[in-house]
C-alpha cells in the first residue's frame, strides 16, 4: 500500500557547512551562501569565454554575444539614467544576471537565492545606500536632511519610512514572488504524489518502478517550472534592475 498522506516542510535555507568549537556552532555557511558561490563561479566561467580572444571586428559568435549584452545594458541605463551615469551599466547588468541565474538555478534541483529575504534584502539595502549616496551628492548633506521635513516637519516619520519601505518593497517583491513559486510547486508535487499513490492502490499495482514514477507528475510539474522557475525569474529580475534605475536616477536629478 502507497502512502496517500505527505507532509510538506516549508522552511529556509539549510546550513550546509558549520564551523564547531568546543562542540558548539561558531557559525554557519547557510545554502543561499554555497549556491551564491556557484553562480559566481557560472557566470565567471561564462564571462571569460564570451570574451576570449577578443577582436577590434567581430568574428566569432561569442564576442557578438558579449558585445550585445554590454550594449543592451548600456542602452537600458542611458534611456532609464541618463547617459551621464553609463557607469552604472555593469552594475546593473551584475545585478540582473545574479538575479535571474540566482532564480534559475532551482531548475537544476538546488534552492533559489532569491527564494532566501537575506539575499534580496542585501541587494535592496546597496539600492537604498545608492539612493542615499547620490541624494546627498546632489543636495548636499544638509539638504538631504531637510529633504525629509518637506513639504512640512509634520510628515518627517512618513517620508523616512518611505525612504526605508521603497527597498525594502524592491527586496521583498522578488523573494516574495520565487518563494512563494517554489512552495506553489511543492505543494503540487505532493497533491500529484498523493494522487498517483491512490490510483496505484487502487488498481492494487506494487513495484519498483512504481515506487519512484508517479503517473500525474507527468507534463504537470514542466508546466509549471515553466512560469514559476523561467518567466517569473526573467520577470522578477528584469523590475528589479528597472526599479533600481528608476529610484538611483530620481535621487541623482535625472528625469
Amino acid at each position: 500500500m502507497y502512502n496517500t498522506e505527505i507532509q510538506i516542510n516549508v522552511e529556509g535555507p539549510r546550513r550546509m557547512i558549520s564551523f564547531l568549537s568546543g562542540g558548539e556552532v561558531l557559525f554557519s555557511i547557510s545554502e543561499t551562501v554555497v549556491t551564491g558561490w556557484l553562480v559566481i563561479i557560472l557566470l565567471f566561467i561564462a564571462m571569460k569565454v564570451l570574451t576570449h580572444n577578443l577582436k577590434l571586428k567581430p568574428e566569432s559568435k561569442r564576442q557578438v554575444i558579449a558585445e550585445w549584452i554590454v550594449e543592451f545594458f548600456n542602452n537600458l541605463v542611458a534611456e532609464n539614467m541618463g547617459t551621464t551615469m553609463l557607469g552604472f551599466a555593469p552594475y546593473i547588468c551584475a545585478i540582473f544576471a545574479f538575479a535571474l541565474f540566482g532564480s534559475l538555478i532551482s531548475m537544476t534541483g538546488l534552492r533559489s537565492m532569491t527564494a532566501d529575504i537575506s539575499c534580496t534584502g542585501t541587494w535592496a539595502a546597496m539600492t537604498l545606500f545608492l539612493i542615499t549616496l547620490y541624494k546627498i551628492r546632489t543636495n548636499g548633506f544638509f539638504g538631504y536632511l531637510k529633504s525629509y521635513a518637506e513639504p512640512t516637519p509634520v510628515i518627517t516619520p512618513i517620508n523616512l519610512l518611505s525612504e526605508i519601505a521603497t527597498p525594502a518593497a524592491m527586496g521583498i517583491r522578488i523573494f516574495g514572488n520565487i518563494s512563494s513559486g517554489m512552495i506553489i510547486t511543492s505543494m503540487v508535487y505532493a497533491a500529484l504524489t498523493v494522487a498517483s499513490n491512490a490510483v496505484y492502490n487502487l488498481i492494487g499495482t506494487s513495484s519498483v518502478i512504481t515506487d519512484y514514477f508517479k503517473v500525474f507528475q507527468i507534463g504537470i510539474p514542466a508546466a509549471l517550472s515553466i512560469y514559476f522557475d523561467l518567466f517569473s525569474s526573467v520577470i522578477q529580475s528584469y523590475v528589479f534592475i528597472m526599479l533600481s534605475m528608476t529610484y538611483i536616477g530620481q535621487a541623482a536629478g535625472k528625469e
